[in-house]
């Protein structure tokens, strides 16, 4: 069985605007930075030997600085199955004016079908490449909430946790095509 944590990247100057980032390749900013150590710090000392990220630049600073923190160099690979959903007409748009804008649905969003599938194939395929390992993947909210709605075990979303805050680290252990929701482990406060 491998243990895969889905870390969601730090904060983006567009997360702080409440913008849609979509596919947008938005860099981390200082809180961001900030909370990618953060998470690196919660994972330290519980026997990483890989760091992965999708391949927009906020989760690859993410895994760097997670790496740093775990005493290894990353990211290893940037995945392109755990790049976050494009939004399409929607990426740049306040999330407040979405309804808005597209009271149907933004017509060129990538399906949330879609989304599940490509991770799901992400996360079974590094589980079968490094069997046993304990793997920190830097990857994307949407990509995280939408696998864990997916998964029969998750509870998400709950009053504890009804989205996925940038930093937060959630533990999956994948054993073949099986993928299981173990845990969360919050940011520091503050954060």
């Amino acid at each position: 069985m491998t243990t895969i944590v889905l870390i969601r990247h730090g904060q983006t100057d567009w997360n702080l605007a409440g913008r849609i980032q979509g596919s947008s390749d938005i860099p981390l900013n200082e809180t961001g930075r900030d909370q990618a150590r953060d998470a690196g710090r919660r994972l330290s000392g519980r026997g990483f030997t890989k760091v992965v990220s999708s391949t927009l630049v906020r989760a690859s600073e993410t895994a760097q600085l997670v790496a740093a923190q775990l005493g290894l160099t990353g990211p290893d690979e940037r995945v392109p199955d755990l790049v976050e959903r494009a939004y399409g007409a929607a990426e740049g748009v306040p999330g407040e004016d979405l309804p808005l804008l597209f009271p149907h649905g933004v017509p060129d969003a990538e399906p949330e079908a879609e989304v599940v599938a490509r991770t799901r194939r992400a996360m079974v395929d590094l589980a079968a490449r490094f069997a046993d390992d304990r793997i920190a993947a830097a990857t994307h909210g949407g990509v995280i909430g939408r696998l864990l709605r997916d998964l029969p075990n998750s509870g998400f979303p709950s009053r504890d946790h009804p989205r996925v805050l940038n930093g937060s680290v959630w533990t999956f252990e994948v054993a073949g095509d099986d993928i299981r929701f173990v845990d969360e482990l919050s940011p520091t406060a503050g954060q």
